[in-house]
């Protein structure tokens, strides 16, 4: 069975940086994208960056610049890490890493349980 597990988050003031880091594991199937999304309290989720094996990544606009997401989805036990800088109060959000994959012929997502992360101003 997929675990999916994060660490970091937590408290950090407005301009400060914050890294998150996730592993997946059990992990032999094929990888489409692994990555972060949040959501801030009423609200709905977000996708905030995502990689793909073969590095492309994506981010939403609103942390473009500030945000960098880097990963080593080559070995069974597939990590990511979200380098969070500049931070701002709207960047106050439960995070939640996921991962894209491809069991037989379905495609599936897992989940983390979440990690809080909190801007304060």
């Amino acid at each position: 069975q997929v675990q999916v597990v994060e660490s970091g988050g937590g408290l950090v003031q407005t301009g400060g940086s914050l890294s998150l880091s996730c592993t997946a594991s059990e992990m032999p199937f094929k990888i489409n994208f692994m990555g972060w999304y949040r959501q801030a309290p009423g609200k709905g989720r977000e996708l905030v960056a995502h990689i793909s094996p073969a590095g492309e990544t994506y981010y939403a606009d609103s942390v473009k610049g500030r945000f960098k997401i880097s990963g080593d989805l080559a070995a069974n036990t597939k990590t990511v890490i979200l380098q969070m800088t500049t931070m701002q109060p709207e960047d106050t959000a439960i995070y939640t890493c996921s991962i894209y994959y491809v069991e037989g012929i379905l495609g599936r997502q897992a989940w983390g349980q979440g990690t809080q992360v909190t801007v304060s101003s």
